[in-house]
């Protein structure tokens, strides 16, 4: 690999613009452009050094929360399907929030998770497990072929600008969230030090720990949703209800019921069926913040029914 090949693959670690879609066609995972996100698993072993604390703890879970809730509502419901209206202003708020759960941009996300349901779980998917587990679950993003954004699929969401460069520079905004983690340990240090914490620990454990164990969490939907669990409806592909990973991840885990009408607000269609993301949503909707939240039609809550006999 000659030195201007590096120096190219680790500019692309802060600008994409420099990867077209033609020249990501290969299936092979690219090392190179893949460091990052090695070395971040590598960094929570740190937590053996920094040590921890309650509070470290709690800003850790409170960290999670809140970005699996970027993902879900905004990166998910809202740039992917539209299940609701927003305004400009918080559109782009809504993609930084979502940036900094460290799953890139929003066109990018939206980009292959449209193209995810106009193909899943056939030849096309880019990430079913009918392909191989591992692939499915972060083979798919580690290659060459899913780095680029396929714009043609959201021709909605690239005429904004101030979306197409977040897209393009995707890792500043968790760089930044990263630092913000470092200072608010070490101003906690200082005004507070009977919380026993530091910057470095609030840097682990908020931000990295935090981070992978969402990043993981959110790839759950991807593979192990379309593995384990029930299938209330009849959608052409594999996907579960999976009341487990809908803990965790605030709702997304009802994947049979969003496969089998996406564009809902809503993914637990019955009031037993926890849906934090909802909730949350129905509360934004409340202050003004969202409107429009699209429901399950009554017609389509019970089409396409499999037989209790024929679940799997």
């Amino acid at each position: 690999m000659s030195l201007q090949t590096v120096f190219t693959k680790v500019l692309i670690w802060f600008d994409n613009s420099n990867v077209k879609v033609e020249d990501n066609v290969s299936e092979a995972i690219d090392w190179m452009r893949v460091i990052p996100f090695i070395l971040m698993h590598l960094v929570c072993l740190l937590v053996f050094v920094v040590g921890w604390s309650p509070v470290a703890l709690w800003v850790a879970l409170a960290s999670y929360l809140l970005r699996m809730f970027a993902i879900t509502a905004f990166y998910h419901r809202y740039f992917s399907h539209k299940a609701f209206k927003t305004g400009r202003i918080a559109q782009f708020l809504f993609g930084v929030l979502g940036a900094a759960a460290t799953q890139r941009g929003p066109i990018w996300w939206a980009s292959h998770h449209r193209r995810h349901h106009v193909h899943s779980d056939k030849d096309k998917d880019i990430h079913s497990p009918r392909h191989g587990f591992l692939w499915s679950h972060m083979g798919w993003f580690l290659c060459l072929k899913n780095f680029s954004t396929q714009e043609y699929c959201v021709r909605d969401l690239v005429k904004y600008r101030e979306l197409v460069l977040l897209d393009r520079f995707d890792s500043l905004v968790p760089i930044i969230y990263a630092f913000f983690m470092l200072f608010l340990g070490q101003y906690l240090e200082k005004a507070y030090p009977e919380l026993h914490t530091n910057g470095s620990q609030m840097l682990i454990w908020g931000y990295f720990v935090s981070s992978i164990v969402l990043i993981h969490c959110t790839l759950f939907v991807n593979s192990l949703a379309h593995v384990l669990g029930t299938r209330r409806y009849e959608t052409g592909d594999d996907s579960r209800n999976n009341w487990f990973i809908a803990l965790f991840a605030m709702g997304e885990g009802w994947h049979n019921n969003h496969h089998h009408y996406p564009v809902s607000a809503r993914q637990g269609f019955f009031w037993w069926e926890i849906d934090m993301s909802y909730y949350l949503l129905r509360l934004m909707s409340l202050f003004g913040l969202i409107w429009d939240l699209k429901p399950v039609p009554a017609d389509r809550l019970y089409a396409n029914l499999i037989q209790k006999a024929d679940q799997q």
